[in-house]
């Protein structure tokens, strides 16, 4: 993507009522006015929230925003130029349960309060598979205690990716740490029994994937 197409859609972005984009200090010094209050002041609505982590063009969360209008969808991601296309998508469709916030994941816990979220998507994230890139893998122990913080006492977490290291990798870990593995397999496409929700939305590049005969792994988790 051209440097100007970029600053055109981080200039849109700025225009766009389901776009938020808060500043670092706003987040570390507590004056975020949505922490703790996103149903109440941006949604004005009690249905559950649901994120989508690193949601690149938030495909994902415009299609799970269509699919569930009883719930409240907000995709994260830092790169604002990327979300452009599922932000504006949304409100040409004018779907008032989807949003997005352009921040860093590990600020997640500065973003929203305790207990304010139901449910997390984590779809294809980079796998981080080098050993000194563990510290950024988006299912490791740091990120996942600050999911928990994030999360409702029953909330459920999603994983779906290509990589079957990362598949490994988060399953491991979370046999290892005692979370509840509700659901896990290495070929969803190929399971006739996989979740629906799991399988009835693809990405652009999830269908290049599928194209190649790759396999996308699937984890449902709960944090104990």
């Amino acid at each position: 993507m051209g440097s100007k197409n970029k600053l055109k859609r981080f200039k849109e972005n700025e225009t766009f009522s389901n776009v938020i984009q808060p500043t670092r200090e706003e987040l570390t010094n507590g004056s975020f006015s949505y922490k703790g209050k996103w149903n109440e002041t941006f949604f004005k609505n009690i249905n559950p929230i649901v994120l989508e982590l690193g949601c690149g063009k938030g495909e994902y969360s415009v299609a799970l925003a269509q699919q569930n209008p009883d719930k409240n969808f907000i995709g994260i991601d830092i790169k604002g130029a990327r979300f452009w296309r599922g932000a504006k998508t949304a409100l040409e469709e004018n779907l008032n349960n989807v949003a997005f916030v352009r921040t860093q994941i590990e600020l997640i816990d500065l973003v929203f309060a305790k207990e304010e979220v139901s449910e997390i998507w984590i779809t294809f994230p980079d796998p981080q598979i080098k050993y000194k890139r563990t510290k950024h893998r988006m299912t490791n122990e740091d990120f996942l205690s600050r999911y928990k913080k994030v999360l409702k006492p029953d909330g459920i977490i999603h994983l779906k990716t290509d990589s079957e290291f990362m598949h490994g990798y988060t399953l491991g870990l979370l046999h290892g740490l005692n979370h509840e593995v509700l659901y896990a397999h290495h070929d969803v496409y190929g399971n006739e029994y996989s979740p629906q929700e799991v399988t009835n939305i693809q990405t652009f590049y999830e269908n290049q994937y599928l194209e190649t005969g790759k396999k996308i792994t699937y984890i449902k988790f709960k944090l104990t």
